[in-house]
């Protein structure tokens, strides 16, 4: 059993990444996981008063907090709830049911706790940590011009970044952004093709024509800067926007710091694909929460190769599909570390199976 306290990453600073070279070099780069954690949580699994496998994915969920808090037992005891608001030029093409107003009446609500991911929040145990993105300036409409300069992008990708508490048990990024879900769907077509219609849906609950005039956006979008895109960063910062950068900044500190990550619905998952198309493994450290009803995440997901743990017809954003899953994460583990061994029950391991 390790000490929780002697890990030499809970003690690690971020240091500052210069440009976007050197963010490829450290996605390359990235820690690998404890398995010998892991495998310790496997195998106490294997002795408790169950039939092998029997709690299904419960089992699984524990092993991953070991991995990648790189200690047994695991802890659930100081989560972090991150909501990264930004603004998008791209929101004046039409494309969503809200001016990007509402974003920062959002970030207000969330700061004085009214937003259903303070409530979930609460439930986990954690305070909403929000991160406002120079909201009264948007990033630039993408049908004129990258959304980002690099500068612009390192600034919010490192605001990200420093938003991440060393030592958090768990981290659940969520995102506020009128405009973001056709960023996200720009994203993901520009990444990994298809049928620009595949990739946008009715985000916020826009109306049909709304999504069909997305649709015309996302595939211009991709016609203008398709060969200016290399990589994930590369769409990142043209099609994105600053709370999107940020997210994916929190992902990656979470993975220096040793801490694993609970992702939330289709524009935290667009973050996240960028840096899978960046640096192989770099999402090892991620569960998925829940599956959203916003058309192209169960098709993003396959395209991760990752399963949602809940799928429960959540389109609200914010990281609240993330929490409700760190809320079953913490079940698992009082599961794992409450349950009786056979030895200690006196139960007879070989007629139990």
């Amino acid at each position: 059993m390790s000490d929780p306290n002697s890990l030499p990453t809970r003690q690690k600073s971020l240091a500052p990444i210069k440009d976007l070279s050197a963010l490829r070099r450290t996605l390359q780069a990235l820690p690998a996981g404890d398995e010998n954690a892991a495998s310790t949580a496997t195998a106490r699994e294997e002795i408790l008063t169950k039939p092998p496998g029997s709690l299904g994915r419960l089992e699984e969920i524990v092993a991953w907090l070991a991995r990648w808090q790189g200690r047994y037992p695991p802890v659930m005891d100081d989560p972090q709830v991150c909501v990264f608001a930004g603004n998008h030029g791209v929101a004046e093409t039409g494309v969503s049911a809200y001016p990007p107003v509402v974003t920062e009446q959002m970030v207000q609500n969330f700061e004085r706790g009214g937003a259903a991911i303070n409530q979930l929040s609460a439930e986990l145990g954690a305070k909403v940590t929000v991160v406002p993105l120079e909201l009264a300036r948007p990033v630039n409409n993408f049908l004129h011009a990258p959304a980002m300069t690099e500068g612009e992008f390192l600034e919010a990708f490192q605001s990200g970044m420093h938003a991440v508490r060393p030592g958090a048990s768990v981290l659940c990024p969520g995102e506020m952004g009128i405009g973001n879900t056709t960023a996200a769907s720009a994203i993901c077509f520009a990444l990994l093709g298809g049928n620009p219609a595949d990739w946008c849906g009715r985000g916020s609950g826009i109306s049909i024509g709304t999504v069909e005039r997305k649709i015309e956006v996302v595939s211009e979008a991709v016609r203008l800067h398709g060969n200016a895109i290399s990589d994930g960063l590369d769409a990142l910062r043209i099609l994105g926007g600053r709370e999107i950068a940020a997210m994916a900044g929190s992902i990656v500190a979470a993975r220096l710091l040793a801490i694993p990550v609970m992702l939330d619905g289709f524009i935290c998952s667009a973050a996240a694909l960028a840096l899978h198309c960046s640096g192989p493994g770099g999402l090892a450290h991620c569960m998925v929460g829940h599956s959203s009803m916003e058309t192209g995440h169960r098709r993003l997901l396959a395209q991760l190769g990752l399963r949602p743990l809940l799928d429960l017809d959540l389109r609200l954003g914010e990281g609240t599909g993330a929490v409700l899953a760190a809320l079953m994460a913490r079940a698992a583990l009082r599961c794992h570390l409450g349950m009786a061994t056979f030895a200690e029950a006196g139960v007879n391991s070989g007629i139990a199976r």
